[in-house]
């Protein structure tokens, strides 16, 4: 691997992208591992034991507060407040620094997530108008950027890298568009009470931005609180991870100059103080400027950034193959050609198929066409309708929403069954069209 020096300022700048691409497709492969499991074990002999598991429920007490529900509750709940935050401080990021940090950047992926998010909703709304599950009409908006990176990579180096940021800056507009869907439409009963208590705690948080906290720890606590506001106040919970998220410090604590110098002169007091060996242990002055150097390094990562390079990894590979593992196990049996054919079903999978592929296309060829954005360089139209297909992948979020829009087991595994095969459906055929366009040449 080249080190900073070296590398030239593209790499320097694509890095990161590629760093969070790799952890991606990694995550996406233990997700479908997670949802195979949990197929099999739903239709196995041990059906049973698969349900009982996530309605055993768990209990947290403190004096006369209690906290009492499933694992189920707790996993969609509680573990999925802190995906939602990470999905929160990625927003943050790419608004500050990335892909949608001016219009330039933003119109093209905003346009395409747009497309995407109103027709998947228009076709469910066509098989399901004034029917059971007309509360559904958000589950084929969202796109699963972990399933989609993970096909990509599949493809190897021969994807463009501009594709894939055209690909992680859609799904991030469309994460925000799924966020305002579930905090506006899918919310119970408003206590006015915890949602002003969740306000003020909102309150102290800009102030702690302002004031120059920096301390994650002191971040992740009031944070705790925040989610207990919103947990009682019937917004869904997952809105406190995204909150959040928008108040953590995202400038740094020292300026780079300053950074440089001091290591500069650290390091040269390093280097002055004795031998060089192995051991430190006994050299106070060495210990003393590697301390300063870490200190140093600390003030210089912002604590959005040490958030997420910390939270990042546990969200890939335990939290959300673990909301797979609790959600995605559905009781297919004799009973699959009457769910696949129900007008729950038959919405999401041509939302997920159809309206996917058809809105993001359409609006991006739009917007390039009217002159509001510019064709990413290298990319062609074919690539970008594949791109559209892969983006009907809508796994995780779409059966999160799921869970909250159809009140009874019935209609929810009937909504699995239309995620899975849609999201099927667009992996397979979004994976085939992109190898195509990508061996032949254009």
């Amino acid at each position: 691997m080249k080190n900073e020096a070296s590398k030239t300022p593209i790499e320097k700048i694509t890095f990161p992208i590629q760093e969070f691409l790799h952890k991606e497709a990694s995550g996406g492969i233990l997700l479908i591992i997670a949802t195979v499991v949990a197929l099999i074990w739903a239709n196995s002999a041990f059906a049973d034991s698969y349900n009982n598991l996530w309605h055993t429920y768990l209990t947290l007490e403190l004096g006369n507060f209690a906290l009492k529900y499933s694992l189920h509750h707790w996993i969609n709940d509680g573990l999925m407040v802190i995906f939602f935050f990470v999905v929160g401080l990625e927003i943050k990021r790419e608004l500050l620094v990335g892909e949608l940090s001016s219009v330039k950047k933003a119109s093209l992926p905003i346009a395409a997530a747009l497309g995407g998010m109103i027709l998947p909703a228009l076709f469910y709304v066509l098989f399901n108008s004034g029917g059971e599950g007309a509360a559904g009409w958000g589950i084929p908006m969202a796109t699963d950027i972990a399933f989609v990176v993970g096909i990509l990579a599949l493809l190897g180096k021969r994807v463009p890298l501009a594709l894939k940021i055209f690909v992680l800056a859609l799904a991030i507009v469309d994460d925000i568009g799924a966020v305002m869907v579930i905090a506006i439409f899918y919310t119970a009963d408003i206590s006015l009470a915890s949602l002003a208590f969740a306000g003020g705690i909102l309150v102290l948080l800009v102030i702690m931005n302002k004031m120059g906290f920096r301390n994650i720890l002191v971040y992740s606590i009031v944070g705790i609180f925040l989610w207990l506001a919103f947990l009682k106040s019937g917004v869904h919970a997952t809105v406190a991870g995204v909150l959040l998220a928008f108040t953590i410090p995202s400038s740094s604590r020292i300026n780079t100059k300053k950074f440089s110098n001091e290591t500069g002169e650290l390091i040269k007091k390093f280097n002055d103080s004795g031998e060089h060996g192995a051991n430190v242990l006994t050299n106070e002055t060495r210990l003393y400027a590697i301390h300063k150097i870490e200190m140093n390094c600390e003030k210089l990562l912002t604590p959005l950034q040490r958030f997420e390079h910390g939270l990042h990894p546990w969200v890939s590979f335990l939290i959300m193959p673990l909301f797979a593992l609790a959600n995605a196990g559905v009781s297919i049996g004799s009973g699959l050609a009457s769910a696949i054919t129900h007008p729950i079903s038959l919405g999401i999978i041509v939302g997920l198929f159809v309206g996917k592929q058809l809105g993001i296309f359409a609006f991006s060829y739009l917007a390039i066409k009217f002159g509001l954005a510019s064709k990413p360089d290298g990319v062609s139209w074919k690539k970008i309708y594949a791109a559209s297909i892969l983006a009907g992948i809508g796994f995780t979020m779409s059966l999160f929403i799921a869970n909250l829009a159809l009140g009874t087991e019935e209609l929810l595994n009937i909504s699995k069954v239309g995620v899975l095969s849609g999201s099927i459906l667009s992996g397979i055929v979004g994976f085939i069209i992109l190898k195509i366009s990508l061996n032949k040449v254009e």
